[in-house]
């Protein structure tokens, strides 16, 4: 029986055929559509999704306001000549490299519009506050364009998210919070200029009493693993367009370094070094706090420290407590419930009105 063999050997890029691109995965073959497809074809013209030109906008719909903040970060940074900082917008931008001809580039609209999610869907952060996984307390959004959201997403998490233990060496007052502020504030950059921003879902951000997670819809260059990027790597941005302009403000370097810097400020913290996870949905970051499992020593600690805040005000609330504590909410609310149910505390009427009594004290 003699019979025709046809060997094809694997390509490694989809395959045109008859206007449609199509690609194997595993044993089947599947078309490349929607925003794979474009992804594909940027890659094939040599471009990236945030080198995009934009057309019907011009110079003068950006805000004025950021190219004023972002000329302070660059000029403090010194990246960026006083010759060149000292030009109007339009030169500006295009030493940025943030114009392609006569169009502006889609990173133009995200670091510099007022209002970026006319044009980029779900080009935003999201922060919640969950008791568990399944009990969100309260959130917010964080709108703006990026150099604005990096800044005020950093604020707010520190200002109402988490609570700093407080101490005073002589009369100056010293704030520590949960997690260090340049590794927080890292996070948040990388997250910001790893962004897959064609998916149009935002950043998120999920914090706990013992943890922060980030998660991003960002992408690894191909070949990558998580155990290479905690190593050091040539820095490979998924969008070059606005990691260069982070790079220019000084908010960001240009060596790969970021997981490293942060790994690194967590550990002279005394913090658990974080945890990195990238998947098909995206990439996690998850800071964690060494203490969460509080020692009995410790818990007893604080329930005396709470007792002898309460003998001084019997009318203490438990966030007045905290914060002369030095310790979270639920810390105190968990220490309180101890006190409870071995009697040596009781609630004498409502929460608000009422007042605390010490049995035996």
């Amino acid at each position: 029986m003699e019979y025709l063999e046809v060997v094809v050997e694997p390509y490694p890029y989809p395959v045109s055929y008859k206007g449609q691109y199509h690609y194997r995965s595993g044993s089947t073959k599947q078309e490349l559509k929607g925003a794979a497809l474009d992804k594909f074809l940027l890659q094939k013209q040599g471009k990236r999704w945030d080198g995009v030109p934009v057309p019907n906008i011009s110079i003068k719909d950006l805000d004025n306001n950021t190219f004023e903040l972002f000329r302070k970060k660059a000029t403090k940074s010194g990246r960026l000549s006083e010759e060149v900082l000292g030009e109007s917008n339009k030169i500006l931008i295009e030493n940025l490299r943030l114009k392609d001809g006569d169009y502006l580039k889609r990173a133009a609209i995200l670091l510099f519009h007022p209002d970026p999610e006319k044009y980029v869907t779900g080009a935003y952060i999201k922060i919640g506050f969950f008791r568990t996984d399944d009990d969100l307390l309260y959130q917010d959004e964080i709108h703006g364009n990026l150099l604005e959201q990096v800044d005020r997403t950093l604020d707010l998490l520190l200002t109402k998210y988490m609570r700093a233990n407080i101490s005073y060496e002589d009369m100056t007052r010293i704030e520590k919070y949960p997690f260090p502020r340049s590794a927080l504030r890292e996070a948040l950059l990388n997250a910001v200029v790893h962004k897959d921003y064609s998916n149009g879902v935002p950043i998120q951000i999920s914090v706990y009493d013992n943890k922060v997670v980030l998660w991003n819809d960002g992408q690894l260059p191909e070949g990558w693993t998580i155990e290479k990027l905690k190593q050091k790597h040539p820095s490979n941005p998924y969008n070059p367009d606005i990691a260069n302009a982070f790079f220019r403000a000084g908010s960001i370097e240009a060596w790969g370094r970021g997981i490293q810097k942060i790994t690194s400020e967590c550990q002279i913290a005394g913090l658990p070094v974080p945890e990195y996870k990238y998947d098909f949905s995206g990439f996690f970051l998850e800071f964690k706090q060494s203490n969460y499992n509080v020692p009995e020593e410790t818990s007893v600690k604080t329930s005396v420290k709470i007792l002898e805040a309460i003998k001084s005000n019997d009318r203490i609330t438990i966030p007045e407590l905290a914060e002369t504590i030095g310790v979270t909410t639920r810390s105190i609310e968990r220490n309180i419930q101890n006190l409870q149910q071995n009697g040596k505390l009781v609630r004498i009427g409502p929460d608000k009105g009422g007042h605390w009594k010490i049995i035996g004290g």
